[in-house]
């Protein structure tokens, strides 16, 4: 049986990936910081299947004490402080954990743990202002906000620990990925969330920003799959893990409001508020490396991905639930 662990257990990512570990056979254990206020609902199902370890990705002892104990084959490092606007109020705190977090992990499996896989969770915000779209593995990285550049840091870490010492790390540039797990403040999961509660009779109206700008949306569910075949490949590498497209934030309004049967038109208003700086160039990956070398493709479109959370959204809402 192989052994996995997972940072960022918790969240959206690390639920699915310990689902699909589980189904596959693997012993799962999950990296959790001791906290009262720890939300536990996306794995509360999964509580008598894993095993839960305490640790912090700002304390290299405690690291090197979860390694040691649970001896994994392979470790996915998902863990990080990823809402983007909150990396300008909480900058250092971001680099901490998004950043020198992977160093101290890095380190600790380099000492404790050296024949094990890691993968680490990469990001198109490291792509920031591109040069070129669609981006590829080797386009220059021009992070613009302090996530991204802690995500380019954690990045060239793993790279250079790949090189420098042989260890098997792969870093998988992700671009945005959704889900039912995924929270409101989250483009997508707010559009598909107030259309249910709209149809409801729950809400009146949805306030957005700019309708034309064009996101690299897909199913978090295909992410972590794609996550875990880089580990499964006989060399290590780094790949981007995107849809390969792009859409429309009015697309995707459209999209969710046909759902439900509803003209968005009637209830959408475009507030300036929630408006973004211009980006002149795309952010859409390029999944031709991972498809040609991994054989990874996603398997939900973007209508099927906004059908599924919308139904979601009604089935939740319809009995009660936020």
């Amino acid at each position: 049986m192989k052994k996995a662990l997972i940072t960022g257990l918790t969240g959206q990512d690390g639920s699915y990936l310990a689902e699909l570990l589980l189904v596959k056979g693997y012993q799962v254990f999950g990296l959790v910081r001791r906290s009262s206020t720890s939300n536990l609902e996306r794995i509360s199902h999964l509580f008598n299947q894993i095993q839960i370890i305490s640790g912090d990705l700002l304390d290299q002892s405690s690291l090197m004490d979860v390694i040691a104990e649970a001896q994994p084959d392979e470790i996915y490092n998902l863990a990080s402080q990823s809402y983007v606007p909150l990396s300008w109020t909480q900058p250092a705190l971001t680099a901490e954990y998004t950043a020198l977090g992977v160093s101290r992990l890095l380190e600790s499996i380099r000492r404790c743990k050296p024949d094990a896989r890691f993968y680490q969770a990469s990001s198109s915000e490291v792509f920031g202002q591109p040069d070129e779209s669609p981006q590829t593995e080797r386009t220059a990285f021009r992070p613009r906000n302090p996530y991204g550049v802690a995500k380019a840091y954690a990045h060239w870490m793993t790279v250079n620990y790949r090189q420098k010492y042989k260890l098997y790390n792969c870093c998988g540039i992700t671009y945005t990925h959704e889900s039912p797990r995924r929270g409101t403040e989250f483009v997508f999961r707010k559009i598909t969330h107030a259309a249910a509660q709209i149809k409801l009779g729950l809400a009146k109206e949805l306030k957005l920003g700019n309708l034309d700008a064009r996101r690299d949306w897909c199913y978090a569910r295909d992410a972590v799959y794609a996550m875990w075949l880089m580990l499964q490949q006989e060399q290590p590498d780094d790949y981007i893990i995107a849809s390969g497209e792009t859409h429309s934030v009015r697309e995707l309004v459209e999209c969710a409001f046909n759902c439900v049967g509803l003209n968005w038109q009637d209830y959408v208003l475009v507030d300036p508020a929630f408006y973004r700086p211009d980006e002149p160039v795309q952010l859409v990956g390029s999944i031709n490396k991972i498809k040609t070398n991994v054989g990874w493709q996603p398997d939900y479109s973007f209508e099927q991905l906004v059908e599924l959370m919308v139904d979601y959204d009604l089935k939740k809402l319809s009995k009660g639930g936020a």
